[in-house]
């Protein structure tokens, strides 16, 4: 084994999902039929090597069901600011020994971490 490269993001609607992770930073990199479904991958600038993909085809995986992954970022004020001004909520600041966290979700609930150190 040698590294993580795709993580599955459940969703219920592949294009409003497409449109949020757009907004919150996300490069689309992959758009096409797949199946009888659609393949959406897409990946934060310049970190292609991990990336994920928007999906509506696994029945154990159900929209809204994912937390827990952390996104890095450097300045978490002028993140929030960022991201409030594109419409996206940022819950509350919590300050820990390891650094700040806040967390945001998706239109399906999913929650990401955004942590800075």
């Amino acid at each position: 084994m040698k590294a993580i490269s795709i993580i599955s993001i459940p969703v219920t609607d592949q294009e409003a999902a497409k449109q949020f992770y757009l907004k919150l930073g996300f490069n689309l990199l992959v758009e096409a039929p797949f199946e009888t479904q659609k393949w959406v991958q897409m990946a934060l600038p310049g970190q292609e090597a991990v990336s994920i993909t928007l999906v509506n085809w696994f029945p154990q995986l159900k929209p809204g069901s994912i937390e827990g992954f952390v996104i890095h970022i450097d300045d978490m004020d002028e993140e929030i600011k960022t991201l409030n001004a594109k419409g996206i909520t940022v819950g509350k600041v919590d300050q820990t020994p390891w650094g700040k966290f806040a967390s945001v979700k998706d239109p399906d609930g999913n929650s990401w971490s955004l942590h800075e150190e």
